[in-house]
């Protein structure tokens, strides 16, 4: 093993507990930190020192432009570093939780990430208006929304979704059932078998959707492209955020932020504020509101 291969720059590709699989130019390499250190995302880019053929250890992490975490009140857990866009899929059916399309809204504006909406199963034509009206505050806010059926119109659904992902490392999300996979699958030549030689590289076994991988897309007019899945989650905990970072992370607060006559204001339940004064103007819906309430709560019992 010659010295000059055993130092080695690579991007972290998938990661299960403190197990990590890096592709070192097209060569991946299973990967361990030194020590316990688990501060690793899927997206990092890592210097590596080679341990043997198909193993090395991750030396250092390469500057982020942008990190993607949730946490709850004892522990925090990085999704993924380095992305510029983050897509929250969900559907007509089965329903979807407001509350997880907010937070992770809420975690893009904090970490400078771009954020969009997929309304996919369109094709469920009787619950498409419901579906609509759910999704258009978040659109009324900014956030594109992109209505796509990626089993009953697969070819729409590409032609939709692939100019959005050029040139940018994506984050896609969303609960079990939102036709996630369907779509990376429609994305992403080979995804399932690209999957299986992770799971094995990993030794994950059947555990197959519990870690979070990094796709190549295939290069267009010399841009690197990139697809980070997520396994299908329930919460998004920001317990991280201080109360700073949150109100400055909810879009429709900004015009009224410094508006109000206490600098200290909260924005909770301090008199003259104009924050209240929207909400009750129903310039701010109150559901955005309340989980701004449950945020700062959140962030107040955190204990690490």
């Amino acid at each position: 093993m010659s010295d000059k291969n055993s130092e080695l720059t690579g991007t972290i590709i998938a990661a299960h507990g403190r197990h990590y699989l890096a592709d070192a130019g097209g060569e991946k390499l299973q990967c361990v930190t030194r020590g316990k250190k688990t501060n690793v995302a899927v997206g990092d880019v890592v210097h590596l020192k080679r341990t043997s053929n198909d193993q090395a250890v991750i030396e250092k992490i390469a500057d982020r432009t942008t990190l993607l975490y949730r946490s709850d009140q004892y522990k925090s857990k990085l999704l993924a570093a380095n992305i510029s866009r983050l897509f929250i899929v969900v559907a007509t059916e089965p329903g979807f939780t407001d509350d997880l399309v907010s937070r992770a809204l809420v975690a893009c504006e904090a970490a400078g990430i771009e954020a969009h909406l997929i309304l996919n199963k369109t094709d469920v034509e009787d619950l498409l208006p419901r579906a609509r009206d759910r999704v258009a505050p978040y659109a009324a806010l900014g956030y594109p929304v992109h209505e796509v059926s990626a089993t009953g119109n697969p070819e729409q659904t590409v032609a939709t979704l692939a100019p959005l992902l050029e040139g940018h490392s994506s984050i896609f999300i969303g609960q079990s059932g939102m036709g996630k996979s369907s779509m990376i699958n429609l994305l992403v030549p080979d995804a399932d078998i690209a999957v299986r030689e992770i799971s094995a590289a990993l030794d994950t076994g059947k555990h197959t959707t519990t870690f979070t991988r990094l796709y190549w897309l295939p290069e267009v007019d010399g841009k690197t492209s990139a697809i980070i899945d997520s396994p299908g989650f329930q919460e998004f905990g920001l317990y991280h955020l201080t109360e700073g970072m949150l109100e400055r992370a909810f879009v429709e607060f900004k015009p009224y932020l410094g508006g109000c006559k206490y600098y200290n204001c909260r924005h909770l339940a301090e008199p003259q504020c104009a924050v209240l004064d929207a909400v009750a103007d129903g310039k701010i819906a109150r559901m955005r509101h309340e989980l701004y309430g449950q945020l700062l709560h959140e962030s107040a019992q955190t204990l690490y």
